[in-house]
């Protein structure tokens, strides 16, 4: 069987290509669909259906580009309401693509609609089975994000439906199934996934504590919800935008990709509510930057960040890219919602401070400079989240995640303190968004505790004596 994963690492998202007799199917595609029409063209394939196993929360789908783009049917699972055409399957429904057969199998609790999709080959035999966000490897779904358009359900009536899903509709499945998820480690869908992005049915029945066979629904469901964390605030938003429709990718290139002199992205600081988002290295924003620019660099997981940090899909942005790179920051914001992009600034830092405006930059330090300053009782601010902080951490070091800044300004230390995460990315981001508040108080540490281990700073962990490495 010829089939595909496409994964996009920086949002931890995995799309699915499949073809067949010069028929092909997409799965869960990105919003930039050019790379699959390319791909069928390169086939001499044409692009039949989109399946979708459920309305995304954490992107925004290609579905209705790639549809307008190509002709190809757009196909949800049961109970989907999108408001566009779209072919609603039933449960068990089945699909040709070429001599391969596309059977839908409706499994409600991640969303009502959610639904898999099995992989059958040109014999009859059952090759894979894509899951969309209702079986991960090493975990499940998360069972809170189909609330807010359902006032009724509950995320314990969710995990209950999705116990009944996993346990009547894919562990009844042969064990040597390849097991095809959307996201993999580091998406917010879920608490627990393997870095791995495919794995065998039978295996995950071993190993994943979701599946276990002599496991309670009461258990699931108590197993499932413990430790599961606010979903980010852009989420919601992008669910809308996934059943209302959304403005083409290519209009939003075209009248986004608006090359601004200094002074005219000056006066668009000065007369519009846009955050001025720089997408450099932060290596290059600590030295110099423009005053209250907010920091989230496209090396790191940069449109997940943006999402959680900025949260509302609406607001106007102005960029500060790396010279080149103005086409992909667009794009990537476009992923997650973000369309109002007014333009970037042309020429960047340098011809901001040849039209004579200022910059500002952000007190960092190396780790070794932090491991000989470390003793003046300067607070130490750790933005990393908690289960890496409870891994190790400085010694009397405090816990301020980054996804939770926004809301815990008031318990930030009044005097100065050192900030530092895992290798020098979210401290900048947090650093930024504090002095965009006012907050000056603190040093950065470069590299983080990546840099940090290899000093003789004391380490500990909640299970280690104090003071332990």
């Amino acid at each position: 069987m010829k089939i595909e994963q496409i994964y996009t690492g920086c949002i931890a998202q995995a799309a699915y290509y499949l073809e067949s007799e010069g028929e092909v199917a997409i799965f869960d595609p990105l919003r930039e669909v050019q790379p699959y029409i390319d791909k069928a063209n390169k086939d001499n394939a044409k692009i039949k259906y989109i399946f979708e196993t459920h309305f995304h929360a954490d992107f925004v789908s290609g579905h209705l580009d790639l549809a307008k783009k190509t002709g190809a049917t757009i196909v949800y699972g049961p109970t989907a309401k999108p408001e566009f055409e779209a072919h609603i399957a039933s449960d068990n429904e089945e699909f040709k693509i070429g001599k391969y057969t596309v059977k839908a199998i409706h499994t409600p609790g991640h969303t009502l609609e959610s639904t898999c999709y099995l992989l059958i080959d040109a014999d009859g035999k059952m090759h894979g089975i894509i899951t969309g966000d209702t079986l991960f490897i090493g975990d499940v779904g998360r069972p809170d994000l189909a609330q807010e358009m359902v006032s009724e359900l509950t995320q314990e009536k969710l995990a209950g439906y999705l116990f009944d899903s996993l346990r009547n509709k894919i562990m009844t499945l042969p064990d040597d199934l390849t097991v095809y998820p959307s996201h993999g480690a580091g998406s917010a869908c879920g608490k627990n996934m393997s870095k791995e992005t495919t794995d065998s049915l039978g295996n995950q029945k071993k190993t994943n504590y979701a599946l276990r066979a002599d496991m309670t629904k009461d258990e699931f469901i108590s197993e499932l919800l413990d430790g599961l964390g606010a979903p980010p605030a852009y989420f919601p938003q992008n669910v809308k935008l996934n059943i209302k429709g959304y403005e083409s990718l290519d209009d939003i290139m075209s009248h986004s990709k608006k090359a601004m002199s200094a002074q005219a992205f000056e006066a668009a600081v000065n007369e519009t509510d846009a955050i001025i988002l720089d997408v450099r290295h932060e290596s290059e924003f600590v030295k110099e930057h423009i005053p209250n620019s907010i920091f989230i660099g496209l090396q790191g997981n940069f449109a997940p960040w943006v999402g959680a940090l900025l949260m509302n899909v609406n607001q106007p942005l102005l960029l500060v890219t790396p010279e080149g790179k103005e086409e992909e920051a667009i794009m990537r914001l476009s992923r997650v919602g973000f369309d109002h992009v007014l333009g970037y600034l042309e020429g960047g830092i340098a011809a901001w401070k040849n039209a004579g405006f200022e910059t500002d930059d952000m007190a960092s330090i190396s780790p070794e400079e932090f491991a000989s300053q470390i003793s003046d009782k300067k607070s130490v601010i750790d933005a990393r989240k908690p289960g890496e902080f409870e891994a190790e951490h400085v010694e009397n070091a405090l816990n301020f995640p980054l996804d939770t800044v926004n809301e815990n300004f008031a318990g930030l230390p009044k005097t100065e303190f050192f900030l530092h995460c895992a290798g020098g990315y979210r401290s900048v981001i947090m650093g930024s968004i504090l002095k965009s508040r006012g907050i000056h108080n603190f040093i950065n540490v470069e590299k983080g505790m990546a840099g940090i281990r290899k000093t003789e700073v004391p380490l500990t962990n909640f299970a280690c004596p104090s003071g332990s490495k």
